[in-house]
């Protein structure tokens, strides 16, 4: 197909806000491809349909990470969503900006127009925030509702009492002016329904007859005319397609498929392409490079006294919650992955937190977190907010079916480890606060024979898991950096009318859950193609 401007590859995060947001010039023709089908899945709009979606191979890519020594040569789930709305679709429905100083450190680093200042705007911008703003910081009227949380839990006050025993006070916006405190989550959920970056941006822009959106279609390469990128192919179904865009190519595929297109299109390490017999196109060898995670164990621990929401997910009582949540009533079923939150500090000298706690009065098998486990009980997790290890994503042959190799490399920089170890110590120290006191029935997981140092990082080494915040892989750069992939325009370096907008795009990872910043990525994108 000809005749648009524009053309998307993935209606994730950043794509469905850049999409409508390009749509908001009658004169922009978009074209936006996904790979996955449209959103009409039940589970998807459902906030708690997040747990059997990260099971699912119809909605979520599946990928698995490579054993790594800190992962005890386990391969590690990574779900990325697969559908309309990307893994907006399928997470966990939090809300977590980022803190300040993030993003002013991605300026420093040489990427104008990317500090705390700069970004707030789009922050704003897109966000229709329902709760208080005491700093005059958030948004109000934009296309994604973001809510307070709507409930309490005795188990949720407990936990934020007892964090304020330990020095970590309440905090009444994590997104507002600082981020260090306790609080409860903010969620991308609005009358007991998901607000995805589809159902948020991308539904409401497709009315227009200025975008035109294909599901199913698995883009397979890059169009080139010399040095400039001119479409990509595609494959639906059994046929192969071709679609062309007279401006800009936009890979918006994730932090996984971004980076792997780009490889296949011969636009990466050199020395990688030529083993897979791939000509160079442009040598960056930052195409895969710099992939980041959050890692942690989850730790469990069984209550006393009082119901979770355990009680609540089987037989009958879950039968009453599916009634409760049908009629609009409070229910376990419109509820996010995490209850609370607590930012806290590895080290008392430090400005800022660098440690994400969160808090579920609920219990998961085996520490997991996308299984209600039978027995009533409590999670924390804890979590370094801004890891130094990288890791990589690389294609591993010309087949672009195939899922490339993703290495994240976890615990691999020491620092990390001790963050890691100061972390777990501390959501130990909360289960057993005065406050947490009269509910806490004992450890579950790892249990009171795990004391030492060693051994709390032998836990992690067993059980850690992804917190699903992988970035980097085409990471934002200046021209003297050789290991950036884009510059901050989020161009591809070294071809014409190609860009990246995703979280492959971050340099730094932010202390916060992911989706937040994508897409405010797709929003600044937006600007940066229209020169506003």
């Amino acid at each position: 197909m000809s005749g648009f401007d524009y053309v998307i590859v993935g209606a994730g995060s950043a794509g469905c806000v850049l999409a409508a947001r390009l749509a908001e010039d009658p004169r922009n023709r978009i074209c936006v491809l996904e790979a996955g089908p449209v959103d009409r899945h039940p589970l998807i709009h459902i906030p708690a349909g997040w747990m059997r979606l990260m099971k699912s191979a119809a909605h979520n890519w599946m990928f698995e990470a490579e054993p790594s020594d800190w992962t005890g040569g386990r391969r590690i789930g990574v779900p990325r969503g697969k559908v309309l709305g990307g893994s907006s679709s399928i997470n966990g429905n939090v809300f977590n900006r980022g803190a300040p100083s993030d993003f002013d450190h991605w300026a420093q680093r040489g990427n104008p127009g990317w500090g705390y200042q700069d970004v707030l705007p789009l922050f704003r911008r897109m966000e229709d925030w329902q709760g208080d703003d005491e700093d005059d910081l958030r948004g109000r009227g934009g296309p994604l509702k973001v809510t307070p949380s709507s409930w309490s839990h005795p188990l949720c006050d407990a936990f934020l009492a007892g964090a304020a025993e330990l020095g970590i006070p309440r905090n009444p916006d994590y997104n507002g002016a600082r981020q260090f405190g306790a609080a409860y989550a903010q969620r991308t959920i609005a009358g007991g329904r998901r607000q995805s970056a589809a159902r948020a941006f991308l539904k409401p822009a497709m009315k227009n007859k200025n975008v035109h959106v294909i599901t199913g279609a698995h883009v397979t390469g890059l169009i080139f005319d010399e040095h400039r990128a001119v479409g990509v192919s595609y494959r639906r179904g059994a046929d192969m397609h071709e679609v062309r865009a007279t401006r800009d190519v936009i890979l918006s595929g994730g932090t996984i498929n971004s980076p792997q297109l780009l490889q296949l299109a011969g636009i990466g390490d050199p020395h990688h392409l030529a083993g897979l017999g791939i000509p160079t196109r442009v040598a960056l060898p930052g195409v895969g490079a710099h992939l980041r995670d959050h890692y942690t164990p989850r730790f469990t621990a069984r209550v006393k006294g009082i119901k979770t929401f355990n009680e609540r997910a089987h037989g009958l009582a879950l039968a009453r919650e599916v009634a409760k949540y049908c009629v609009g009533q409070a229910s376990i079923l419109s509820l996010p992955s995490t209850a609370c939150y607590a930012f806290a500090k590895s080290d008392p000298v430090l400005d800022d937190s660098d440690l994400q706690i969160t808090f579920m009065p609920a219990s998961y098998k085996e520490g997991h977190q996308s299984q209600l486990d039978g027995e009533p009980g409590m999670t924390f997790a804890a979590w370094q907010q801004r890891p130094e290890s990288t890791g990589y994503v690389k294609v591993r042959s010309t087949d672009p079916f195939e899922p490339p190799e993703i290495q994240p490399n976890y615990l691999s920089v020491p620092g990390d480890r001790a963050v890691l170890l100061a972390g777990l110590k501390l959501a130990r120290r909360l289960m057993r606060t005065n406050a947490m006191e009269r509910y806490f029935a004992g450890e579950l997981f790892p249990g009171d024979d795990i004391q030492s140092d060693a051994d709390l990082l032998e836990v992690a080494r067993a059980r850690g898991t992804t917190t699903f915040h992988m970035i980097g892989t085409c990471r934002m750069g200046p021209e003297h950096d050789p290991t950036s992939v884009v510059d901050h325009q989020l161009k591809v370096r070294g071809v014409d009318g190609l860009r990246v907008a995703d979280a492959s795009i971050m340099p730094t990872m932010p202390a916060a859950n992911t989706n937040a910043a994508s897409l405010m990525i797709g929003e600044k994108a937006s600007d940066l193609i229209r020169g506003r």
